[in-house]
């Protein structure tokens, strides 16, 4: 039977939960594999796996609880090898890279930050500080709106300064937050958000942290700031070198 796996530990890595469960349906019972220093969270692979919320959900449970008690590199949802034996091989292939990573992780979690513009807020701001825009928009008025040139040209100047206000204030969150997390890493652009990060974050620190996103919150009223974490790091697993030849599985990239 296929392996599926969750994460990568230490051999020193505490006992997970007793009963623990991940994917498929019924849930196959989570077990740990060794070899060496490390050690592989792994369940039986259930047939036909997809990406279902149910799966995604219980892949990224058994690494949310498996962290509490240590360092878990996490691997992509769907991460297969054929056998048990794939995986301690590709344990045995990998190791510096593995421990390398599991030393530079331990005692960190990753907090993603996404922001956007409240628009009405963003709009007044931007009004508020381009006098050029506010003598346009009055301009317009007075002419009962204006013509449909005039009318193109004052949408076209508002959203400018939008985009502009965007990267601004994605900079300054960058900036407030980077010096309270040991590394940051930039997602990918997401329609809606004009911010995306990622921070690595010290457990003992992570009060701190969050402390400083609240006052980001407080003093730009015009931002909508989430913050989704602790998490496992997702976005700090590096790949290391190609798997064995029929082994799938991988560093992630990415929360599920």
């Amino acid at each position: 039977m296929s392996t599926y796996v969750y994460g990568i530990t230490a051999r020193s890595h505490p006992a997970l939960p007793e009963g623990m469960t991940g994917v498929g349906e019924p849930p196959r019972q989570v077990r740990v594999l060794t070899a060496g220093e490390l050690a592989a969270v792994v369940s039986d692979a259930p047939e036909g796996l997809r990406p279902k919320r149910r799966d995604l959900l219980a892949h990224q449970n058994v690494l949310a609880e498996a962290g509490v008690a240590g360092c878990v590199l996490p691997m992509r949802f769907g991460s297969v090898a054929p056998d048990d034996d794939a995986v301690t091989g590709v344990l045995d292939e990998r190791a510096e890279h593995y421990r390398e990573r599991l030393g530079q992780l331990d005692g960190k979690v990753e907090y993603n930050i996404k922001a956007a513009h409240v628009e009405d807020a963003v709009l007044h701001i931007v009004m508020a500080e381009n006098p050029e825009l506010r003598s346009l928009a009055e301009t317009n008025r007075l002419a009962g709106g204006g013509s449909y040139e005039d009318k193109i040209r004052l949408g076209e100047m508002v959203a400018a300064a939008v985009q502009a206000k965007e990267a601004e204030d994605a900079a300054e969150v960058h900036r407030r937050l980077a010096p309270a997390a040991a590394a940051v890493s930039v997602g990918p652009e997401s329609t809606g958000w004009l911010l995306n990060v990622s921070f690595l974050v010290p457990r003992e620190t992570a009060e701190q942290f969050v402390a400083a996103v609240q006052q980001v919150r407080e003093s730009h009223a015009h931002l909508d700031v989430r913050v989704n974490g602790p998490l496992p790091p997702y976005s700090f697993v590096e790949p290391g070198p190609a798997e064995p030849a029929g082994t799938t599985i991988g560093a992630d990239t990415g929360a599920p």
